[in-house]
């Protein structure tokens, strides 16, 4: 059989103990892979006070806010609690509190419409929302719809210089009340093996078709995830003379916690390698880059809109960028081009990229844990302890240099998606992972060639179409409409929406092209007005007289899709 495997002689993988959580794997156990932070180096650094947080107060705000959660909502083995903020030094206690208890954290984008935070809420059933203060009417609209009472939704105040006023519990009270009182709980202990089982997570991917869905992701996954990662990196491995990082060194966190990149990667990862963690909660590109100077930033975990930014921006030259040494972009492709000039900003860093899903709890491949920079196109190595197959459509496999869909196993990869058994097995069949990408791997580097699946990444996000073409054909002058990505030097990709009008919106606008302009203003508008940003038709509508389907009605949309790059490309030819 025709397997990849990580590169030879890297390190190994090591043991991923099977009977922990996440907050016992972080607190309370030290494992081998694990370098020895220096004392006096804080675990989490608040980026508008220069705040740092150690890890006693870590713990002990773990404690209180585990103990307060159990006290005023009973909140038990099994139960769901929907994080729903941006980055905050409180982020991570939220997490293991919730873990220590046995419950489960489903985290969600800040961004949300409250229309899209019900979905959440309604597919995992939340039981409490942990809501930062100024995402407050958007959580208690969407708690009111699936019937949580508003003395569920705790307020997470952006800083302790910024109090809460209003009749709301916040979690820094809460965090006092805990502490205060007798511990009221027993902490959830797993037996040998359970970790496999134990779920940590919902995550939210988009998947292919309809409203997004909840990746049913469980502790052992999570910390395999980590594990893996350090080993790739030889954090601990002597023979490693350069290492990538190294404990004491700085990290900004800028991706966001409730996206998979950022919970896993930015957040945990860098915990678990010794880094102090800088946390901004929302992404700024100027004050990123004073961020950067003023806390001595060495590490960046970045998506591609980012290093677009830093590569054309004016303002990166007013700053000093040389302390940064390592730069790894993910969550969409960085083309060559974009490499070579980002190396050009920051000429002392190592740079390269990074693939994963939110199905594979994260990382399958990495730039090489002892490569100065990565190989330009390539999305890295296979990281330990990742198996990769390249499958043909007739599901016979591919050699080394040939080309078809990515399928991977591995310790981190998730259970599936709660309560969909059909997409569920689509996508995880006998304990492989199919990521509905096309690609090629030599020399165990990966690189993505195109995506078979239908999903658009707009600025690492990931898109469905279906939703978009679903919310479009409420609207009266759609007839049916596809949805496509199309390439953007900012975003990755953006969407655009192919339309077809209905009999009367065809009346009106046929040979009145201001009519036309007017249904394509108001349609877009029909899509800002109901979802976050980063789905609106960026890309514009496009009319068009009938949809490209196949015989059994399954839009072609690659068809479309081609079209739609190659006048896209025409159009900027032009310019």
């Amino acid at each position: 059989m025709f397997e990849f495997h990580t590169p030879k002689g890297s390190t190994p993988l090591p043991h991923v103990p099977d009977d922990l959580t996440l907050p016992q794997f972080f607190l309370d156990f030290h494992h081998p892979a694990r370098p020895i932070r220096p004392k006096n180096t804080p675990w989490l650094i608040e980026n508008s006070t220069g705040r740092p947080i150690a890890f006693d107060e870590l713990r002990q705000r773990c404690i209180g806010l585990t103990n307060a959660l159990s006290l005023k909502w009973n909140i038990v083995e099994g139960d769901v609690v929907c994080l729903f903020s941006p980055n905050h030094i409180d982020y991570p206690v939220c997490i293991w509190a919730i873990h220590k208890l046995g419950a489960i954290v489903t985290p969600a984008n800040p961004g949300y419409t409250a229309d899209e935070l019900v979905h959440q809420l309604s597919t995992t059933k939340a039981a409490l929302i942990l809501c930062y203060a100024d995402f407050l009417p958007t959580a208690l609209a969407a708690a009111k719809t699936v019937g949580l009472s508003e003395d569920r939704v705790v307020v997470i105040e952006p800083s302790a210089a910024s109090p809460f006023k209003g009749k709301h519990e916040t979690l820094s009270k809460l965090v006092a009340f805990g502490s205060s009182k007798p511990q009221n709980y027993v902490e959830r202990k797993l037996r040998p093996g359970e970790a496999k089982t134990k779920v940590a997570f919902y995550s939210f991917s988009s998947g292919t078709t309809g409203k997004p869905k909840a990746v049913i992701i469980p502790h052992y996954a999570f910390t395999a995830n980590v594990i893996q990662t350090a080993a790739h990196y030889g954090i601990t491995d002597p023979s490693v003379k350069k290492k990538h990082m190294n404990p004491g060194e700085v990290s900004l966190a800028v991706l966001p916690f409730f996206h998979i990149y950022g919970l896993v990667v930015t957040l945990h990862y860098m915990l678990f390698a010794g880094l102090s963690l800088v946390v901004i909660p929302k992404f700024d590109f100027t004050e990123f880059l004073e961020s950067i100077v003023k806390y001595k930033i060495t590490h960046l975990f970045l998506v591609p809109p980012q290093i677009v930014l830093l590569c054309k921006h004016p303002a990166v030259k007013k700053y000093d960028l040389s302390r940064v040494k390592f730069c790894v972009s993910g969550a969409a492709p960085m083309s060559g081009d974009l490499m070579s000039n980002v190396r050009k900003v920051l000429p002392n860093a190592s740079i390269g990229q990074g693939y994963g899903m939110t199905e594979t709890c994260t990382t399958i491949s990495l730039m090489g844990g002892q490569q100065a920079m990565g190989t330009p196109g390539c999305a890295g190595q296979l990281i330990p302890g990742v198996v990769a197959r390249v499958m043909r459509p007739d599901g016979s496999l591919c050699k080394e240099g040939e080309t078809g869909e990515l399928v991977v196993t591995g310790p981190s990869m998730a259970l599936g998606y709660l309560n969909n058994e059909k997409a569920t097995q689509e996508t995880f069949v006998d304990g492989w992972v199919h990521t509905g990408d096309e690609v090629v791997i030599r020399n165990s580097e990966i690189f993505v060639v195109d995506r078979l699946k239908e999903i658009i990444k707009v600025k690492g996000f990931q898109v469905a179409p279906a939703e978009l073409e679903g919310h479009l054909l409420l609207h009266p002058a759609v007839a049916d409409a596809c949805v496509v990505g199309i390439p953007d030097d900012y975003s990755g990709e953006i969407p655009l929406a192919f339309v077809v009008l209905n009999v009367e919106a065809l009346k009106r606008v046929t040979g009145n092209p201001s009519e036309g302009e007017k249904i394509k203003a108001a349609l877009v508008k029909h899509v800002s007005d109901n979802k976050i940003a980063y789905k609106r038709l960026a890309g514009g509508v496009v009319y068009i007289d009938a949809i490209p389907k196949n015989p059994s009605g399954k839009i072609l949309r690659r068809i479309l899709r081609d079209k739609a790059k190659f006048e896209h490309g025409a159009q900027r030819a032009k310019l």
